[in-house]
């Protein structure tokens, strides 16, 4: 199975959640600039940062790497 990160879904998650890309950050410990880059799969965030955001959503990390629906 090949993984790729351009389908993540941070982005669509975050907007349903009225947060701003500095919002989601400031929460998850993280830039403005690194989530920008995430959301647009250019960088891939670590595992840690993957367990926040999946924790701050309540979703599996599977979700945040565009892997399964929410």
């Amino acid at each position: 199975m090949e993984y790729n990160f351009k389908n993540n879904k941070i982005a669509e998650m975050r907007k349903e959640k009225g947060l701003s890309q500095r919002q989601l950050a400031l929460k998850i410990g993280t830039s403005q600039a690194n989530l920008s880059r995430w959301e647009k799969g250019l960088n891939e965030p670590s595992i840690i940062e993957c367990w926040k955001i999946a924790d701050f959503f309540d979703v599996s990390i599977d979700v945040i790497c565009g892997r399964k629906e929410y």
